[in-house]
């Protein structure tokens, strides 16, 4: 009984060494592995401004058209416009790749106040005659008094009611809405020529000429008003 304790007491003492020893390799390895990382969300901000556009419309309303001029073009002081951006989705059913809609506001501040001063939406389709199509079929559903009009190689439907006045303009696979709310122009001017004058330095930035961006072969609008 002696000795069988004794192989019981040794079996038992072999097994705590084995155990210890696989403990102590598994601490080991434990302690070579990396803990992944992350990064931050403002890096990922960062990374996501920094990177190239995933279609044809810029990701930002910056670059569809900067504060600025639209500061000078509405006769407002520097600083008193903000911009916001809204990244839409697809509509495979019409068409519609992209969606970008642009919203500027007077600053507290500033002279406008809060007040909506433009709302833009850029969209993009898988081809031109998509574009058409879906361009027709939004620029008749407007109620108001309507005119077509060319604006260089592009298309266009100004639709003018009481308080707002709106641009529909297609060029390409791209369809472009400008709608400019009733308020005081600098210099007396109409609506219909502020609105047009948007559209020619927003074209670039949401057009295609043979499939790529316009924005990054040209900075030439499309063409004049005929």
């Amino acid at each position: 009984m002696r000795g069988a304790n004794c192989r019981h007491g040794a079996f038992g003492a072999g097994l705590v060494a084995v155990v210890l020893a696989l403990s102590g390799c598994g601490a080991s390895a434990l302690e070579q592995t990396e803990v992944p990382t992350f990064p931050t969300s403002a890096e990922t901000s960062a990374a996501a401004v920094a990177g190239p556009d995933d279609g044809v419309l810029p990701d930002d309303c910056a670059r569809i058209l900067a504060v600025g001029d639209l500061e000078a073009l509405l006769g407002l002081p520097l600083g008193s416009v903000a911009q916001r951006t809204t990244i839409g989705v697809a509509e495979p059913s019409v068409g519609r790749t992209e969606r970008v809609a642009c919203v500027y506001t007077g600053t507290a501040g500033g002279p406008a106040r809060g007040r909506t001063l433009l709302n833009i939406n850029a969209s993009a389709y898988t081809d031109a005659d998509a574009a058409g199509k879906q361009w027709r079929i939004n620029s008749e559903a407007e109620d108001g008094g309507r005119r077509e009009m060319p604006i260089g190689s592009a298309s266009a439907v100004l639709v003018e009611r009481r308080g707002e006045a709106v641009l529909m303009v297609v060029h390409e696979v791209s369809n472009l809405t400008l709608v400019l709310p009733g308020q005081p122009l600098p210099g007396g001017r109409a609506p219909a020529d502020v609105l047009v004058d948007l559209a020619l330095r927003v074209l670039p930035a949401v057009s295609t000429v043979g499939g790529t961006s316009s924005a990054s072969t040209t900075t030439e609008p499309p063409g004049t008003v005929s």
